[in-house]
């Protein structure tokens, strides 16, 4: 194994630029399809740079070409959401702009495997360095950001080990990855069979219903601060997904939930597990037909049952009053056995996500610390 030797970035990095600032990026200046912008949003992924992207012409490109970046750079957020980092793809484009809020830099091929960076960032050593000159005062930001990111104290592998410990930890996410895309796709098959069987193939003479005969609805539950934990045994669920952990739970069994206020329209799935659910969601219980009602809900825009004034809100009894036209039990039965073919696979697959996810962030510090360490060639 190749000793460790210990750098500032700016020696194994060969360029660093900021974005332009917001007067040089106007919304008059984005168009539909062209050179990306690289926001904060676009950097929730837990590797690469994606999402959905506003682009300006490749002249005001031209024009900002301190701030273009290019595929494997890097690019993080020094002001708002702060800390946040990701790697540009190869053969999504040719080049980006970084926003206002972001900064990038590329690495010296020489000396640093720009793939080992990111997850070095990802780590708490990495973040701690980012975030060490971080501003206490009003909006989140990073003091004096590129010379802050310059400054970054990095205890370097040799770069045989680097890209070793880099596809160690890559095959992982590409595992998890290939995992989330396979449930969308599960998710989208099992959409069209309810599609086909009761809208497109609906009878006449189904029962019209109202949703609150099928349901048991209620809301969810506000959590103290105190009871918030970063390592906590369940997850604490919000109108967006998981918003924090906590040792505490509210709910032990299969329901749905969606969003009261704030984010509607997006319908999750629990399935007999320890949650906590936030007092921004509606908790709905079906009666029967678990997988029918949720592709009801799935599909019943509830965005569009907003009521709120000065934020989105959706009540219970709107909810209750939708009405949907019923089909026999028989053709109900067989639609939760068929759909459960495909849902099942989707349940496996978050174990072996949640499993790839536990030893990629076990893995991950180590790594990076020298506590593990892999083989390599020369």
């Amino acid at each position: 194994m190749g000793e460790r030797k210990e750098y500032k970035l700016a020696d194994v990095a060969i360029d660093f630029a900021m974005g332009p600032f917001g007067s040089n990026i106007k919304a008059e200046n984005f168009i539909e399809s062209g050179v990306p912008v690289i926001r904060g949003k676009n950097l929730n992924f837990y590797k690469y740079v994606g999402g959905d992207f506003v682009c300006l012409s490749d002249e005001k490109a031209d024009e900002l070409k301190k701030s273009n970046c290019f595929p494997n750079d890097l690019v993080f957020t020094h002001r708002g959401t702060i800390g946040q980092v990701g790697l540009i793809p190869k053969g999504k484009y040719p080049r980006y702009v970084v926003s206002q809020s972001g900064m990038k830099l590329t690495v010296d091929k020489n000396k640093l495997d720009e793939n080992y960076l990111f997850y070095f960032f990802k780590s708490d050593i990495g973040q701690y360095e980012l975030l060490k000159n971080e501003s206490q005062v009003g909006v989140p930001a990073i003091s004096s950001p590129l010379s802050s990111l310059k400054s970054v104290d990095l205890t370097l592998p040799p770069l045989p080990e680097q890209k070793a410990i880099a596809s160690v930890l890559s095959s992982l996410d590409d595992k998890i990855d290939l995992l989330h895309r396979q449930n969308k796709t599960l998710e989208a098959m099992a959409e069209t069979l309810f599609r086909q069987w009761f809208v497109e193939e609906a009878q006449k003479d189904w029962e019209i219903v109202k949703l609150d005969s099928l349901i048991n609805i209620s809301s969810g539950k506000g959590l103290k601060k105190e009871h918030l934990s970063e390592n906590g045994a369940y997850p604490v669920l919000g109108a967006n997904g998981e918003i924090g952990r906590t040792n505490e739970f509210l709910f032990n069994e299969s329901l749905l939930f969606t969003g009261r206020v704030g984010t509607l329209g997006n319908i999750f799935r629990v399935e007999n597990e320890k949650v906590w659910l936030s007092d921004n969601t509606l908790v709905i219980k079906p009666k029967n037909y678990f997988n029918f009602i949720y592709f009801v809900l799935k599909t019943a825009k509830l965005e569009e049952y907003n009521v709120g004034s000065t934020q989105p809100l959706i009540r219970q009894s709107d909810i209750k009053e939708i009405e949907i036209s019923l089909p026999s039990e028989n053709k109900l039965h067989e639609f939760e056995k068929e759909s459960d073919l495909l849902l099942n696979k989707i349940r496996q697959n978050k174990s072996q996500i949640r499993t790839l996810e536990k030893l990629r962030n076990t893995l991950l510090p180590k790594l990076i610390r020298g506590e593990v360490r892999v083989n390599y060639e020369n």
